[in-house]
């Protein structure tokens, strides 16, 4: 059971089909949340609706593209005519090195980090379509949700990034940049929305990539790390749902980590522990 009750809740989650997205809407159902399941790969909803049909909260999947405005419009139309209103938005769509260079994730080729490509043999195309899955969808969809919560005083806008060093590592352009620019908006946007009910805050998974997209062998060498670079996707249950409740009413601007997170113990004390200001690795420079 959930140690938070949500029932009264309606989240939207981008790329909610697979990977992080899937475990985060099969918690937040369980705990009783009305979710809407955004995602543009329609072949992945039949799974998740029977991941969630047991759950108490009701399941609605989307088929849109988040780098498409009219499908933003779309979710956002969507979620008002089944639920009536909106109260969360988890931006955790997002192109990842596996679409970047999926060669690199062999074994061999991740062994060898010297054959990652440079950042300016990326095509065009792969530079766009990285930063408006990314960035520019997230901040599509969160500016047609804040209006509505600011309307009720009260929601949550939840940005999936990744790690400081995770977003600077050799080869991670143009990912890095695209989480970086989401990380800086966490902030701004927390700034923004001060005093209106509506809190911004980072959910990653931690040190190391989740499991979808990668090739089984990548995989099986993970798990034979005493730190597996790998993350199970299940990890980010417990955080989301505690980002989501009335728990967190006086908590914005902030970065949590769900590779260290303990789901049995209680989610306020595993917040206080691992809970850091969103872009703080960002203001490791002094300014001159």
């Amino acid at each position: 059971m959930a140690e938070y009750n949500l029932s009264a809740k309606t989240v939207i989650v981008t790329g909610a089909g697979r990977g992080l997205g899937r475990a985060m809407t099969e918690a937040l159902t369980e705990a009783g949340a009305n979710v809407v399941a955004a995602a543009h790969i329609e072949k992945d909803f039949p799974e998740l609706q029977e991941a969630c049909s047991s759950n108490s909260g009701k399941l609605e999947c989307v088929t849109g593209d988040i780098r498409k405005s009219k499908d933003c419009d779309l979710i956002i139309s969507k979620t008002l005519d089944v639920f009536d209103e909106v109260h969360g938005l988890v931006n955790n769509a997002g192109l990842t090195f596996t679409y970047i260079t999926p060669d690199a994730y062999r074994r061999d080729a991740f062994k060898k980090r010297k054959e990652y490509p440079k950042f300016y043999e990326a095509s065009d195309e792969v530079i766009q379509n990285v930063m408006d899955t990314n960035f520019v969808g997230a901040d599509m969809l969160s500016r047609r949700v804040a209006p509505h919560m600011i309307e009720k005083g009260w929601g949550r806008i939840v940005n999936v990034t990744t790690m400081y060093r995770t977003m600077t590592r050799q080869g991670a352009s143009p990912y890095g940049p695209s989480k970086a620019a989401l990380e800086c908006a966490t902030e701004i946007w927390s700034k923004d929305l001060e005093g209106t009910g509506v809190t911004v805050n980072v959910l990653n998974p931690g040190s190391g990539a989740a499991t979808p997209g990668m090739a089984e062998e990548m995989k099986e060498y993970s798990k034979s790390l005493e730190n597996p670079i790998l993350i199970e996707p299940e990890l980010m249950k417990a955080p989301i749902v505690w980002l989501i409740s009335d728990a967190t009413n006086q908590i914005s601007g902030m970065r949590y980590d769900a590779k260290p997170w303990d789901p049995k113990k209680p989610a306020s004390e595993e917040a206080e522990r691992i809970g850091a200001k969103a872009g703080v690795l960002l203001y490791s420079m002094p300014d001159y």
